[in-house]
């Protein structure tokens, strides 16, 4: 990506980002990727990028283990294994087993399951394999502690059973020789130590005449010498003489081993890398952890589409201080090329700027972006800045001439695939020429298809609007009221600077403020009042919108609580009806076995008797009386849901039920001692001592 100027990375504060992602490095591979992050412009390499950095944050978010363990820097180990007749130590060599063992891991991590579902990071190791070899080598010469096995040679296994036997030859014999010399009380209480890696007696020094050997040596004080008793000086040259024989083998199988194991060079530098790269995306997703980062789209274009974004350094500070960060969300594409951002000093406007500059910047850095995953991020082969007071002594240059001098830079270089961030367009020199120059910019810009943000407070670049093709306007709102700021931007509409608001809640002389504005055009002071109050009433509208919404919100709960209340009514009286069935199902059960206990009864009694006919006469009674008897019962129950006896009299027009069958009519005409009755459609002469007067049941 070619920036400019060379100061870009460190304005919108990119080298700030690579310096917390270089400490969530335990590699120096990874410290020194982090530190020499690249911005690339190749999307398939951006997006692969993303795509493993969101895969390891997933791990870290569901607390999987990933086995990158391996941290130690062994460059020099590497190198050294190339170099023919090099000699590698053994616990350089333990080093590298590490660093296979840690590869054979990750190796076994990526399993069908993990490469399906984790397919980015399994991309890391294509291209390379697992060598066991490599481990059986190292360790058939040395164990876990790094000491070199007697079996790794035959005649290494043959020296050390020599020095072993001879150790404990020499052993036995200073013993002796100690404690001839305690009971002579030569010794002092230290008794014995090694000088010069021989074994030797502490002796009093009066007493160092009567003892013979070799001096080796005299304590401080002088009252203690260290000396070789003659009788073990034999003995112990045969063992110095062996101990150089096993470090001469030793230094032999260790060369041969770095011999052997030279051919996997280049494996194992692959091997170092995994381990380093799996730390450098580990890194990464540390970083988005704590910057609340995400894996937005990303598309092969000049477009950006910010959906609740904010400045990670802003964020993380507020994080830790326990404040809020306000988002912003803003869309730059062939359409809407440039927005021109207006509004009071210190309202955000800079810090809008600079968190749509860094973020690009380190998506196309591949590292995840504090932004809802529903943004839209393009890549643009060109990063301009023009920020804050760039006097250059050096050549002379004023604020002004510097900033023509990057203007005159940016027009010459700008294409559709450029993003560029001016801060103060036009400051610096005579407003009503500097404007006439900031417009003449803007307009080169827009004609050259770049897409960028500018900041301003020139009245005649907030009307370009409509004027010239791609240009919108944005505002930071204000609160007047207070004179505070509110950090939040409104996309399509101008701003207005509340000069003369802010020096009348200051308690600036209204003599000297009336002056003033009739110091200043009509036109300007008309339009930028209209811009102040267009603004408060936007910010009212918005207040009504979020009281809206919560009242909405609100009505939506009560719905799903009164919603819950009547489920749980339906759902209680479904449980009743469901009880009554079931109570109904045991009755006609137990009906059904006592019917079936009967019959059985009757047909042994059909069997053992002669009267065959009075048997079948009873199961007949059985039969057909107990289902009527059922009939009756279920009328009845029906009546009694509906009707009530009320008794008394019986008259023409009464509703009335008769005794017998349960049948309900209305007494249409009365003859002596018999009722005539209406029973639907059909009239029947009923005895009214047989009928009972009734009345509909009251609906509760």
């Amino acid at each position: 990506m070619k920036i400019f100027p060379a100061s870009t990375l460190d304005q919108l504060e990119f080298n700030k980002v690579k310096s917390l992602l270089a400490g969530h490095c335990r590699t120096e591979f990874a410290v020194q990727k982090a530190t020499q992050l690249r911005i690339h412009t190749q999307v398939h390499f951006i997006e692969r990028a993303l795509q493993q950095t969101h895969e390891f944050k997933s791990l870290l978010q569901t607390a999987q283990y990933f086995p990158n363990d391996f941290a130690k820097n062994i460059k020099r180990e590497l190198k050294l294994l190339g170099i023919p007749g090099a000699t590698l130590s053994a616990e350089q060599f333990i080093a590298l087993k590490k660093l296979a063992e840690n590869t054979q891991q990750v190796f076994r991590w990526f399993d069908d399951d993990h490469r399906q579902a984790y397919p980015a990071l399994a991309q890391v190791i294509e291209g390379t394999y697992y060598e066991k070899a490599i481990k059986e080598m190292i360790e058939g010469v040395l164990d876990d502690g790094g000491e070199v096995r007697d079996s790794a040679s035959t005649e290494l296994a043959e020296i050390r059973m020599k020095l072993y036997r001879k150790r404990n030859e020499q052993r036995r014999l200073f013993d002796k020789i100690v404690s001839r010399l305690n009971k002579l009380g030569y010794l002092t209480d230290i008794e014995e130590s090694f000088m010069n890696g021989r074994r030797v007696l502490a002796v009093f020094a009066e007493q160092k005449r009567l003892v013979k050997g070799v001096l080796h040596s005299e304590s401080e004080s002088r009252r203690t010498s260290f000396i070789e008793p003659e009788e073990t000086t034999e003995i112990n040259n045969e063992i110095f003489s062996l101990e150089y024989k096993e470090e001469k083998e030793i230094t032999r199988i260790l060369q041969e081993l770095t011999k052997r194991l030279a051919v996997f060079s280049t494996l194992l530098n692959q091997y170092f890398i995994l381990a380093g790269e799996f730390d450098f995306i580990r890194a990464k997703a540390l970083l988005a952890l704590d910057i609340n980062g995400h894996y937005p789209m990303v598309k092969d274009k000049a477009h950006i589409h910010l959906v609740n974004a904010c400045h990670p350094l802003l964020y993380l500070y507020n994080s830790r201080a326990g404040k809020s960060t306000i988002p912003l969300s803003l869309t730059l594409d062939a359409e809407k090329r440039i927005l021109v951002i207006s509004g009071p000093n210190a309202g955000g406007k800079t810090v809008t700027l600079k968190t749509v500059g860094l973020l690009q910047i380190m998506l196309q850095a591949g590292l995840l972006v504090s932004a809802s995953p529903q943004s839209e991020f393009g890549i643009f082969k060109q990063l301009f800045i023009h920020m804050g007071d760039e006097q250059n002594l050096e050549f002379e240059l004023s604020t002004y001439s510097s900033h023509l001098t990057n203007m005159k830079y940016f027009i010459e270089n700008a294409n559709g695939k450029t993003l560029f961030f001016i801060d103060e367009l036009g400051s610096g020199s005579d407003p009503s020429l500097g404007g006439a120059f900031a417009e003449v910019i803007m307009e080169e810009l827009a004609y050259k298809h770049a897409l960028g943000i500018v900041t301003t407070h020139y009245l005649n670049l907030k009307v370009m609007v409509g004027r010239v093709k791609g240009i919108i306007n944005g505002a930071m709102q204000f609160d007047e009221q207070k004179l505070a700021p509110l950090y939040k931007l409104l996309v399509g509409k101008p701003g207005s600077s509340y000069t003369f608001s802010i020096a009348e809640r200051i308690g600036l002389p209204q003599k000297l403020i009336s002056r003033a504005r009739r110091l200043v055009d009509e036109n300007h002071f008309t339009l930028d009042t209209l811009l102040n109050r267009t603004e408060q009433d936007l910010q009212q509208i918005d207040k009504e919108k979020d009281t809206l919404a919560k009242l909405l919100k609100e009505n939506e709960r009560l719905k799903h609580d009164m919603q819950m209340v009547i489920n749980k009514e339906l759902h209680r009286q479904q449980v009743e009806k469901l009880k009554y069935q079931n109570h109904l199902s045991e009755e006609k059960i137990h009906y059904l076995k006592d019917m079936e206990r009967r019959l059985k009864a009757l047909v042994i009694e059909w069997r053992k008797s002669e009267q065959k006919e009075d048997v079948i006469k009873m199961i007949h009674a059985l039969l057909f009386k107990q289902k009527d008897k059922m009939v009756v019962e279920k009328n009845q129950k029906k009546l009694n849901e509906k009707y009530i006896e009320i008794g008394g009299t019986i008259q023409i027009g009464q509703k009335v039920k008769m005794k017998n069958n349960r049948s309900v009519g209305i007494v249409k005409e009365m003859r002596g001692k018999k009722a005539i009755l209406q029973v639907g459609a059909v009239p029947i002469t009923v005895n009214i001592t047989d009928l009972v007067a009734i009345a509909d049941k009251p609906v509760s």
